[in-house]
């Protein structure tokens, strides 16, 4: 006797239908698994014998085939060992009734019949939507996840005993759509106030998270840069729902997001070691996973002491900052993932980090000072928006008692900025004004006569790029935001080419 399951498969993001054929005949005892199963698969016919055997008692010694159609697709992990039990039931007793065309079944399964949580579900959940399924039918831990897809009814389980009763006409309550609100009560371990003077710095850091705008702070080292960059999870603008979304399926394909939470409620604040192969940032591998940079879509990517990194491993940044997405190419296919990142990034001056100092003295010479700096190439810088110096901070402003303005202050403004960017591109499919592309930078970026006319003398005193124009553009519009105004002034566009002018040579 033949019977069937639906289940689905990930290659990246993307789901792929998976139909569980299992046929059950007299013969050789025997259980075999065929259409491309990787080991993870294979292995499912012992977890699911042993499972099967501790929930009803026995298991059948007869002839066995599963197939998983389309037999060309490469299946891989355990989710599939639910739908394979499923399937192996049905064949086996006809008392099980209920039809389950309508069900993706997804589960591990643990040798006494527990089903365990898998990666992934938010995606599964969401492409199983989108086929027309009325259920999906997952582990207990996993429905949470689940719930933030509406329109499906979520059934969870906590075992196969329960699988078996719901397949034998018991019906399972589905698990309640759950509401996405971001986090907004949490108290940050690293908050502005505690920052003393920098004000200028502080001001860069507010226009860069309001409009997503990639910075470079330079400084000596000890003058608070990473403290700096460590405020920025303070400041950083609520999540929408659609960037929840986004931002969960990445980090449960990955694997890392809380199954107890259920969803990323928070901006991804991520700071890879220097030492971080690319494939580690870009992602790859044996199953083709996410990199950093895409657990860091919707968020920010912090690089401390950025000429640490290697050269190469810098330059895997230029595509994803310009695109943001990543097409990872590996033997197995291309995958391609959302990248689209706020890069933060910090240096000293040079090795030493005294060039420039007013009271210590630079120890470097002009080669090692060129040789540090040249880690940084061209392009790559061409593509920070905002680019400011750190000094030191005298000792009379670290000792004050005067209270310095708290994030949460600064985030309410970084709020209503992106409220009012919302709102603008609300028909671009674009949320923020770092993502403008010329067409919106020719809609929503116009200047006056005279303001482009001092734009252009900046353009060629500074030796700008093209790209650099655009993306003083795109900040000055952060800052006129930030100033609740509907036009760019000069002095938004002032302030705008002064993050250009850094003065960093390569």
């Amino acid at each position: 006797m033949v019977s069937k399951a639906k289940s689905v498969v990930l290659y990246g993001l993307d789901g792929i239908l998976v139909e569980v054929e299992t046929d059950v005949a007299k013969g050789e005892e025997k259980f075999d698994i065929v259409g491309l199963p990787d080991t993870a698969v294979k292995e499912s016919k012992d977890r699911v014998r042993s499972a099967i055997k501790n929930t009803s008692g026995t298991f059948p010694y007869t002839s066995i085939t599963v197939n998983l159609a389309p037999a060309d697709v490469k299946k891989e992990g355990a989710n599939l060992d639910l739908p394979i039990a499923v399937a192996l039931l049905k064949a086996l007793n006809n008392k099980l009734i209920r039809d389950v065309g309508s069900t993706v079944i997804v589960g591990e399964l643990s040798l006494e019949g527990a089903l365990r949580p898998v990666s992934g579900i938010l995606p599964i959940t969401l492409f199983a939507k989108k086929q027309g399924f009325k259920n999906i039918l997952l582990p207990a831990e996993n429905a949470k996840e689940a719930s933030l897809v509406d329109g499906i009814n979520i059934l969870a389980a906590e075992d196969l005993k329960k699988v078996i009763a719901y397949l034998s006409g018991e019906e399972i309550a589905p698990y309640p759509f759950s509401e996405f609100t971001a986090d907004t009560d949490v108290e940050y371990p690293n908050d502005l106030k505690y920052v003393k003077g920098q004000y200028a710095v502080k001001r860069a850091l507010e226009v860069a998270v309001s409009g997503g705008h990639n910075m470079l702070m330079i400084g000596a080292p000890g003058s608070g840069k990473t403290m700096l960059a460590k405020c920025i999870p303070s400041i950083i603008p609520d999540m929408t729902f659609e960037e929840a979304l986004e931002t969960t399926a990445i980090h449960s394909v990955y694997g890392s997001l809380d199954k107890r939470e259920g969803v990323v409620r928070m901006r991804p604040f991520v700071t890879p070691h220097h030492t971080a192969t690319n494939i580690a940032l870009v992602g790859g591998g044996q199953s083709v996973k996410p990199g950093l940079i895409s657990l860091a879509h919707n968020g920010v990517l912090y690089l401390d002491e950025m000429p640490e990194y290697t050269r190469q491993t810098l330059e895997c940044l230029r595509q994803p900052l310009e695109d943001r997405v990543i097409t990872v190419s590996r033997a197995k296919g291309n995958v391609k993932y959302p990248a689209d990142f706020m890069l933060v990034t910090s240096m000293n001056p040079c090795p030493c980090g005294n060039y420039g100092s007013k009271v210590l003295e630079c120890r470097c010479s002009e080669s090692q000072i060129r040789k540090y700096r040249a880690k940084i190439s061209g392009p790559l810088l061409d593509r920070i928006d905002i680019q400011v110096h750190v000094d030191n901070v005298e000792y009379d402003k670290l000792v004050s008692k005067e209270q310095e303005e708290s994030s949460a202050v600064v985030r309410r403004r970084v709020n209503k900025a992106r409220l009012v960017q919302r709102e603008r591109f609300k028909n671009d499919g674009i949320l923020c004004n770092a993502q403008m592309g010329e067409k919106e930078l020719a809609k929503y970026c116009v200047l006056s006569e005279n303001d482009e006319k001092l734009l252009k003398r900046s353009f060629e005193a500074l030796g700008m790029s093209a790209r650099a124009r655009s993306r003083i553009l795109k900040v000055a519009r952060t800052i006129a935001d930030l100033d609740y105004s509907e036009n760019i002034g000069r002095k938004h566009l002032l302030e705008a080419i002064g993050y250009r002018n850094s003065g960093f040579e390569n």
